[in-house]
């Protein structure tokens, strides 16, 4: 199901009484400047969400970084946007897609379908000269009743069967082709090991491929078209069961994003990833290519 939408798309439609635009600017390490960047100036009659407050939960021992929010919590919070069944939601940002993307997967995941991602981010809509303003109309509340779609997601135990079951065999590199697929989605150097500058070990799981998230990208930061992306992922089994991670979970959405755009229709998302991996002193830790 295509998932990224043009940004003549959403101008021909912007004022349709179903569309909800999610402004999802945030910077990593610092707390409020996404919402600073939205009150400035935005597309009209979008609603800012946070990946700090929003889009993720509190700290834990376990579960990375940016763990998912409670279900509930964000449901609550989607209805107080005034999002409900019916809606077609629309989120950008101006990250590449990587804070729209992890917005497009949670809203997967609740169980709504109808939720598309800007192709390219705010910058190229107001380079664009297409209509900005500051304004932040009042929302009407609706009802977002969340249906958990549990199959969208995987946990550290299925991880660790995963990462097992791949280092036995021994997959060979992107070329090889089999019912199960791990895939990091962070820079090369990170996850060869060779660099680490926010987790506390280097490295990457055991049996994971790398695919840098970026890499969904054309030169301009625009989201590749599905050939491209068919293209890009030519080396993989359209049948195989693919998990995908990064560093926290965010990175990784851009790289579902895309398999989905590509033709994969058995991906699943790792939300704690890397740094939840970590967090269990027993977890293997692999470096260098696979």
């Amino acid at each position: 199901m295509k998932s990224i939408v043009s940004k003549r798309w959403l101008l021909a439609r912007l004022y349709e009484p179903d569309i909800i635009i999610a402004d999802c600017r945030s910077q990593l390490g610092q707390a409020g400047a996404g919402r600073a960047q939205f009150n400035e100036d935005h597309i009209p009659g979008a609603i800012h969400f946070d990946l700090e407050e929003d889009l993720t939960a509190p700290l834990g021992e376990h579960g990375g970084r940016h763990p998912l929010p409670d279900a509930d919590t964000f449901a609550a919070r989607l209805s107080r946007a005034g999002i409900n069944a019916a809606s077609r939601i629309i989120a950008y940002d101006d990250h590449g897609g990587m804070m729209a993307s992890r917005f497009w997967w949670l809203l997967r995941y609740l169980g709504h379908e109808q939720v598309y991602v800007l192709e390219e981010g705010y910058s190229a809509w107001k380079e664009a000269k297409f209509p900005v303003t500051a304004d932040q109309p009042i929302r009407i509340p609706s009802t977002f009743v969340a249906n958990i779609q549990s199959q969208l997601a995987t946990d550290i135990q299925e991880v660790r069967e995963i990462s097992s079951q791949l280092s036995q065999t021994r997959l060979n590199g992107k070329g090889s082709e089999g019912p199960l697929l791990l895939i990091d989605s962070r820079e090369p150097r990170r996850y060869a090991g060779l660099e680490e500058p926010i987790d506390t070990k280097a490295g990457h799981i055991p049996g994971a491929v790398n695919y840098f998230w970026k890499d969904v990208l054309d030169g301009k930061g625009t989201f590749k078209n599905a050939g491209q992306l068919q293209e890009h992922f030519a080396d993989l089994d359209l049948n195989a069961e693919i998990i995908v991670y990064c560093g926290s979970g965010v990175s990784a959405c851009p790289n579902v994003l895309a398999l989905n755009e590509a033709g994969f229709s058995k991906v699943r998302l790792y939300p704690g990833s890397w740094s939840d991996w970590i967090s269990y002193e027993e977890n293997p830790v692999a470096t260098g290519e696979e």
